[in-house]
């Protein structure tokens, strides 16, 4: 596989094709925030935390750096004020369905987001889709998934099958950016009252 050149925050970095720009910046110690992305499972772009500009070809565009590969030549530029802008407001945003994540806090702190601009509606799920993703790429159980769909979406653990796996995994319940009291929480409540039918479980 051959390799990449490009430059992240002026910094020249080589990497391999088909490589993430996340995962080059982290090959040079460069950090950028995640909170969707995990290194066992696909690249999902959900949180969008991780956005960057990336410019080629003297045309700047914002991207998700999980899922966008690199690429010869390109530019890469991971603390903007345009950047830094996107991540305050989206903080604000997920810091309105979980005001007490510790790992938004601290993420809030680093960005002067402001943990009240919005008003709460604690639901304590950003929809990251880590549980879900990790239950179907890794345990291949298919036992939580989501419900509805927009400002309603949450997630649901599908009742037939957490009976009999969950309790005795629970692997998903630490990758929770939000709390993993929360989903031990969701997960009793869906064992005991079986409700609709997950729009997605897999």
């Amino acid at each position: 596989m051959s390799d990449v050149r490009l430059t992240i925050d002026g910094k020249e970095v080589t990497a391999s094709r088909g490589m993430t720009l996340l995962d080059a910046a982290q090959s040079v110690g460069i950090a950028i925030p995640t909170l969707c992305h995990h290194p066992q499972l696909e690249p999902y772009g959900g949180c969008r935390i991780c956005t960057v500009e990336a410019e080629q070809g003297g045309v700047t565009r914002l991207v998700a750096s999980c899922i966008y590969q690199v690429a010869p030549g390109l530019v890469v530029r991971t603390r903007t004020e345009k950047v830094n802008r996107i991540r305050k407001v989206l903080l604000e945003e997920m810091l309105a369905h979980a005001p007490e994540s510790e790992i938004l806090l601290n993420l809030a702190q680093d960005y002067a987001a402001d943990k009240d601009r919005f008003e709460k509606e604690p639901s304590f799920c950003i929809h990251c889709g880590l549980c879900v993703r990790y239950c179907a790429e890794l345990k291949q159980k298919h036992a939580v998934g989501f419900i509805d769909r927009g400002a309603q979406r949450e997630i649901h653990f599908i009742p037939e099958i957490a009976g009999q796996e969950c309790w005795d995994c629970k692997e998903c319940f630490p990758l929770c950016p939000t709390s993993a009291l929360q989903a031990a929480y969701v997960l009793t409540e869906a064992l005991l009252t079986p409700a609709k039918k997950p729009s997605c479980c897999s």
